[in-house]
């Protein structure tokens, strides 16, 4: 019994004990609850601020990114709950035990605030970033010594190192290459070391604030909501800018800009800011200390610049007058001396053409250029020689896109094949080539540009100007194009009525007209357009004689039935509509449909079988149904000429259904061309063994065997080839049969990542075609080619050479060099080859008699260019043909070549860079 009543009375000390503690722990919480919310308050801030910098950076891996901003904004707003229950219980201070919960909850949320915002600042640290280059180089004119161009980028350079100048302004009138002028500037090699970052802005006439902010984030490969207001972009802008010393370019600058308003530029001392107008006023008001006047130029700088673009022809006595009274004519502006060049150029010797083309020029010098209308007029002799049945409306057309971006080659010549533009092409194949010859023409004129990227051209911004101008005098050619900075609303009644074709390309607005007047509308391109959900169901009521229709990159889930109008439409695009996946059944209406895209749609093929007129078809894996192939067949459209099945060798489910369709697609008795993934090697045999024609060549193929980036392997691609056959092997080790088979019709090839020793693996005699070839990866390969397994010349086409990231590569040729091996090579690219020694082998430099460009780059082994003691015999004629030399990051290097004799008349550019022990070249110029 005292047992019992002695546990009883411990069982209550204890319990007493327990009240006293739990009572004395929430006197200490209510005691903490402000100091608490207060704490709360400033770790939540910082939650904010690292969640804010996360949300606008870039980064590679984004998945575990978003799931901590996810957690972030819960945590927010939890908290925001919290501050809900201490403002409302601060009312019912009486309430003592309800407080002190309070603060518990508090401090234990105050916790995981704190240990949330440390784990955001270590996966900050720890993520990989998309980082902005330091310099975006610009192809440009190069600027001749002692020029006048050359002299005023000396000015802006000089005032660039006073520290003491922040803002400068160039300024001149229209043409004068002002733009020239700032895009040297931008490639400059002092401006990379004096600068952190150079920012290249073209801000042109149809500004905005928010448009000058959203390229500046872009080049800062920053992502800021749509809906942020100016200031707080303004504040990242800034507080981004602080942490590097930046150059800002602005070119075309027309209105006064606040560069604080926009990008808080005075918090930011150490940046410096250089602006390019027409008015010298305009720099006055954005405050620039130094101006520097672009003015035309000289005569003798605008005739040197006139002699190099024509060429000898101009050494001829009775041209020579003629040319230097078109010189005269173009009044000093480089604009209208490069344009005129190139296409008197094309006049040759011709006495009568010069001086038809002469007198053309005079009779627009009835005003003195004073602006963009007189340059136009000039610029407009280079349109008026051409052909006016092709290569004028071709020109024109590309006045739809917007100016300095690119459009795809082939996306353009079936565009000017739809609007009947190209003659006397019964079929697709014969229609591109014609097409890549109108091409050719416009490139010799300047009219179009080839882009960085080997698969586009672009128009220059002045020429698109000129085209718009001339279209807009044409009553049967009406152009309707406005960029995305007028786009407040869609484009009134009457514009539409009137309009042969149409261009709202990156439009923000989102709403179509219900039922447009559009009976002669010809084109209409509404593409990357993100704000475009939906088009209304009559929409197209009244565009029959529509030809080309490109709603590409838009957000609309379905087409609507009015679709059945378009009787003559040749070309629909489609791709990436990533939500379309209803088409009307009317459809089938469109008989006259000739491509196709529906690449990145939730489309079908089923859903687009009655289109069995089409010729050119694009697919990508997700528009096949995986569960049962056979309802919808690719062998259903039996006139395709040209198939591209856009597949990503890597994607789920291609292996499973890849046999069959490989077995349908040589049904089509009609195709050219063809675009297409094999998994396995195994795969291109059955399609090699079935295709009937195979070994007549008749087949323009581009094929990839294995898992690889497709993005890098672009390099493959050429406009000036658009004929080529291109394989591209990776990840694999199989030198199979079939392999070789095929490498005897290739023109580009392609080893990424792939398992043989070298070239010779294949087998050298099967690749004599091959003109342009990409090396990737391939850890094995210590020789490209292997000499003592060749009897007779190789790679006789080969015209690029591009080695990358090659681990255990010693050389490129290794052993005797038969004659005319490699002898048509003109580009040489080496880069991380960290075991590469020596690039010239005994003979080998003998066969290199087109080089023309050699790059060089973080090759760590490479002591000289050119090993004397491997070519003793070698003469000073070595690489006669050399243009461009490039040597970066090549630590070990000491020369070129031991002597100084080499011989190279053609050399126009020489690049070297981190090559330290590197203390002359081979023809008496010391590096300082």
């Amino acid at each position: 019994m005292a047992d019992l009543a002695a546990g009883a009375a411990g069982e209550v000390f204890k319990d007493g004990k327990r009240v006293v503690t739990f009572a004395i722990s929430n006197i200490l919480y209510l005691k903490d609850l402000n100091r608490n919310y207060k704490k709360l308050k400033q770790e939540v801030i910082k939650l904010k601020a690292t969640r804010k910098d996360l949300e606008i950076r870039r980064f590679k891996t984004k998945s575990c990114i978003r799931d901590w901003i996810a957690r972030a904004l819960t945590i927010e707003s939890q908290v925001e709950d919290l501050e809900i229950k201490y403002n409302n219980k601060k009312k019912h201070r009486w309430k003592l035990l309800s407080l002190a919960n309070l603060g518990k909850e508090m401090e234990l949320k105050c916790q995981e605030v704190c240990s949330h915002r440390k784990e955001g600042d270590l996966k900050k640290k720890t993520a990989v970033m998309e980082l902005p280059e330091p310099v975006k180089r610009i192809r440009t004119l190069k600027l001749e010594e002692n020029s006048s161009f050359h002299k005023a980028l000396q000015h802006v350079l000089g005032f660039l190192e006073d520290k003491k100048i922040r803002r400068i302004g160039i300024w001149g009138m229209v043409g004068t290459g002002k733009t020239t002028v700032l895009q040297n500037l931008n490639n400059h090699e002092k401006v990379a070391k004096m600068f952190d970052m150079v920012i290249y802005v073209t801000v042109s006439k149809e500004w905005s604030e928010k448009g000058v902010q959203d390229a500046i984030l872009r080049r800062l490969k920053l992502d800021v909501d749509d809906n942020a207001d100016v200031n707080d972009a303004a504040s990242i802008i800034s507080e981004e800018l602080k942490k590097n010393k930046c150059l800002i370019l602005l070119d075309e600058v027309w209105d006064c800009i606040d560069l604080n308003r926009i990008m808080g530029i005075d918090e930011n001392l150490d940046s410096k800011v250089v602006l390019a107008s027409r008015y010298q006023d305009i720099c006055c008001l954005m405050e620039a200390e130094e101006f520097v006047d672009v003015k035309p130029l000289s005569h003798n700088d605008a005739w040197n610049i006139f002699q190099k673009k024509v060429g000898h022809y101009i050494s001829n006595r009775s041209i020579e007058p003629l040319a230097r009274g078109v010189v005269d004519e173009c009044h000093g502006l480089p604009l209208l001396i490069d344009i005129v060049a190139q296409t008197f150029k094309t006049k040759g010797e011709n006495e009568v053409l010069w001086k038809d083309g002469l007198n053309k020029l005079k009779r627009l010098d009835g005003v003195k250029l004073k602006g963009m209308d007189e340059v136009l007029k000039r610029l407009q002799i280079c349109y008026d020689d051409l052909k006016d049945d092709e290569e004028k409306p071709c020109f024109l057309y590309g006045a739809l896109y917007p100016a300095e971006r690119e459009i795809d080659v082939d996306y353009l010549l079936e565009c000017w094949k739809a609007e009947g533009f190209i003659n006397d092409a019964s079929n697709f194949r014969s229609a591109r080539m014609r097409g890549h010859s109108v091409l050719n023409e416009l490139f010799k004129v300047s009219l179009l540009e080839r882009s960085d990227n080997s698969k586009c051209v672009k128009m220059n911004k002045v020429l698109r100007k000129m085209a718009l101008r001339i279209s807009s005098q044409n009553t049967k050619s009406k152009f309707l194009v406005k960029p995305p900075e007028e786009f407040e609303d869609f484009p009134k009644a009457e514009e539409w009525e009137q309009a042969s074709r149409i261009s709202l390309t990156g439009s923000r607005q989102g709403l179509l007209p219900e039922t447009p007047d559009c009976s002669g509308l010809l084109t209409l391109l509404l593409r990357s357009n993100m704000h475009l959900t939906s088009i209304p169901k009559f929409f197209f009521q009244s565009m029959s004689q529509l030809k080309v229709l490109d709603l590409h990159g838009t957000e609309i889930a379905l087409l609507p039935s009015s679709l059945s109008n378009l009787i003559y439409l040749k070309a629909l695009y489609l791709n990436s509509c990533f939500k379309l996946e209803k088409i009307p059944s009317s459809v089938k209406a469109l008989t006259c449909l000739e491509v196709l895209d529906i690449r990145k749609t939730k489309l079908n093929l089923l859903q687009i079988g009655s289109l069995v007129s089409l010729k050119c078809l694009r697919l990508s894996l997700c528009n096949f149904d995986m569960a049962n192939y056979t309802e919808a067949q690719v062998s259903t459209f039996d006139l395709l000429e040209e198939l591209n099945i856009d597949v990503g060798s890597l994607e789920e489910g291609w292996d499973k259904i890849v046999d069959p369709v490989i077995k349908d697609i040589v049904k089509l008795k009609k195709l050219t061309s063809l675009r297409f993934c094999f998994p396995k090697v195994d795969c291109l045999g059955v399609f090699v063994q079935e295709w009937p024609v195979w070994e007549e060549g008749s087949l323009t193929f581009h094929f990839a065997i294995g898992c690889h980036n497709s993005a890098f392997a672009q390099i493959l691609e050429s406009i000036d080839h658009p004929g080529h056959n291109i394989l591209k092997l990776a990840n694999g080790d199989d030198v199979n049969p079939v392999i070789m088979k095929v490498l005897m019709e290739t023109n580009a090839l392609g080893l990424i990542d792939y398992g043989v020793s070298s070239l010779s693996d294949f087998g050298i005699e099967n690749m004599n075609r091959i003109s342009n070839c990409l090396i990737k990866g391939c850890s094995k390969i210590k020789t490209i080619i292997d000499g003592d397994r060749v009897s007779e010349a190789v790679l006789q086409s080969l015209e690029n050479l591009h080695i990358t990231d090659v681990p255990n590569l010693e050389n490129i040729w290794q052993g005797p060099v038969q004659a005319r091996s490699l002898s048509q090579l003109t580009t040489v690219t080496l880069s991380k080859c960290p075991k590469l020694k020596m690039i010239f082998s005994e003979g080998m430099i003998r066969q290199f008699l087109q080089l023309k460009h050699l790059r060089v780059e973080e090759c760590y082994q490479i002591e000289k260019i050119i090993m004397e003691s491997k070519n003793t015999q070698l003469e000073n004629q070595a690489l006669p043909e050399l243009k461009t030399l490039v040597l970066f990051d090549l630590p070990k290097l000491t020369s070129i070549w031991a002597k100084d004799s080499l011989q190279w008349p053609f050399l126009q550019e020489v690049k070297i860079s981190k090559c330290s022990q590197l203390k002359s070249l081979p023809f008496n110029k010391v590096i300082h």
